[in-house]
């Protein structure tokens, strides 16, 4: 398998996954500004789309959308329990905590990324994404998870927002469960590994 990746970026999520599932794949960076590859090949030729992440199975399928593909990589891993099992009740737990991240949170973290957007639609932005937090916080508490005890891929997506507010300067100090489920996460060795290999984190 090949993740088609941009450091930092959303990407980040499967990227993680990945390397929790213990699966093989192959890192390729992609230069999203440029749409370009790192041997300077055409990366809308691997997704029209032109947004990362892309995982391509070694069956020559392609596929797209990180809510997607992070679901894709626990199924393949069933015993890891990155994901709970298919048509369960706590599947559609885990569907309904990565559809919040995808709709809430991503897409409400884009615009403020944009060096077009007026300073003031831009807090507009960040006001939605802290109130979104504050409820991610309340249902934290007593749990080390999104889903309880168990990491799922959920977390691994989760983790990658609350990196972007890290880059973007939030100030998360009133929301102490949400601070130390980023610090429980962060802490795990596969995620530490993500972090390095996209140059996020110096290694040790």
């Amino acid at each position: 398998m090949k993740l088609y990746y941009s450091p930092g970026a959303c990407s980040l999520s499967p990227h993680i996954a990945l390397l929790e599932a213990g699966l093989p794949f192959d890192l390729v960076k992609v230069d999203l500004r440029a749409k370009k590859l790192e041997n300077g090949d055409d990366f809308l030729k691997v997704n029209p789309k032109g947004q990362v992440p892309v995982l391509a199975l070694d069956s020559g399928e392609v596929v797209t959308e990180g809510p997607v593909i992070v679901q894709m990589i626990a199924d393949k891993v069933a015993a890891k329990n990155l994901a709970p099992a298919r048509d369960s009740a706590d599947r559609y737990k885990l569907l309904e905590w990565l559809n919040f991240i995808t709709t809430e949170l991503h897409k409400s973290f884009g615009p403020m990324f944009s060096p077009v957007l007026a300073d003031d639609a831009k807090a507009f932005f960040k006001d939605r994404v802290m109130a979104k937090f504050k409820y991610v916080d309340s249902q934290l508490a007593g749990r080390d998870y999104l889903m309880g005890s168990q990491f799922t891929v959920a977390d691994g997506y989760m983790f990658t927002m609350l990196s972007w507010a890290d880059r973007m300067k939030f100030d998360l100090s009133a929301m102490p469960n949400l601070l130390a489920y980023k610090a429980r996460i962060a802490a795990r060795p596969k995620v530490q590994e993500a972090l390095t290999k996209e140059g996020l984190l110096k290694a040790a």
